[in-house]
Order: structure tokens, then C-alpha cells, then sequence
């Protein structure tokens, strides 16, 4: 498995991959990132500023296994978003892989902190970012487009 930037050429993968996992969460709702519009074009969105990126796992024949990226969120903070992992490439430490990945482009892009949303369904996610040094938050930092997610973290840079 090797981590590589987002080309245009997998965005239907990823778009797939995403969808896939929310709906095996019971998260294929409205206020989740299954319907967010720039979803089916992920590359064009992550091109638009030198201050994004999005980051996709592939296995030997390049095949989209995982992804996640980062994107603005407000000043120095930067939001952790769409981290998906296909179920053959789970347990192996691929989301710690990515999120590394991302950690390490949102430094080099100056922000300070990053912020991420999730859902209590995610149970696994949860330990994850807790596990690599997320701080649990209250409530959301702003409202934003997905009203579904109910568990907030940062963590400093």
C-alpha cells in the first residue's frame, strides 16, 4: 500500500469509497459527507488552494483502498475531513498512515490546530483520533454543513 496526492482520475473511486462506508454506518443521510456536493469531483475542490490537499492509499494495482484529506477551516485551523478506509485495507494502520500524511501537509501549510467532526456510529474512528491525540470538543467549533455529526476534536500541530 502506498499513499499518494488525489488525481482527477480517482474521484469516482473515492466518491464510491466514501459512500460505501457511511452507508454501511447507517450514515447515508442528509447532513453527512454522502451528499456533499463537491464530493463526486474531490480533485477539482482540493486543487482550488495551495491549502488543501487530499491524500488516497492505493494497493500494488492502484486501486483507491483509502483517503483523506485537509482542507481551511478558520485561520490556523485546518479541518481533518473524509477519512475512509475500505474494509480490506482496515487493521493494517493505514488511517494512521493517512492522517500522518495530512498532519504533516497542514503543518508545511502553517495552520496550528486541526479540527475534525465525526458521528457516535463511528466507534472505531472515535478511538482512533483519540488514540493519535485528538481532545474531544463539546459542541462544533461553527456550524457547518454536516448537522448529523454528533463528536468534535482538535489537535494542536
Amino acid at each position: 500500500m502506498q499513499i499518494r496526492s488525489l488525481t482527477a482520475q480517482d474521484d469516482a473511486a473515492v466518491a464510491a469509497l466514501v459512500r460505501s462506508c457511511l452507508q454501511a454506518a447507517n450514515l447515508d443521510q442528509p447532513g453527512t459527507a454522502y451528499f456533499d456536493p463537491q464530493l463526486d469531483h474531490l480533485s477539482a475542490f482540493y486543487a482550488t488552494t495551495p491549502k488543501r490537499a487530499y491524500f488516497v492509499l492505493v494497493d500494488d494495482l492502484d486501486r483507491v483502498i483509502g483517503g483523506c484529506g485537509i482542507g481551511e477551516y478558520q485561520g490556523t485551523v485546518a479541518e481533518l475531513q473524509k477519512l475512509y478506509i475500505a474494509p480490506i485495507a482496515r487493521g493494517q494502520g493505514a488511517s494512521h498512515r493517512l492522517m500522518q500524511a495530512c498532519e504533516a501537509f497542514a503543518k508545511k501549510a502553517g495552520y496550528t490546530q486541526l479540527y475534525l467532526e465525526t458521528h457516535h456510529n463511528l466507534g472505531v474512528a472515535i478511538a482512533l483520533y483519540e488514540h493519535s491525540g485528538y481532545r474531544q470538543l463539546p459542541a462544533p467549533l461553527h456550524a457547518g454543513p454536516h448537522t448529523t455529526m454528533d463528536y468534535f476534536f482538535i489537535k494542536d500541530l
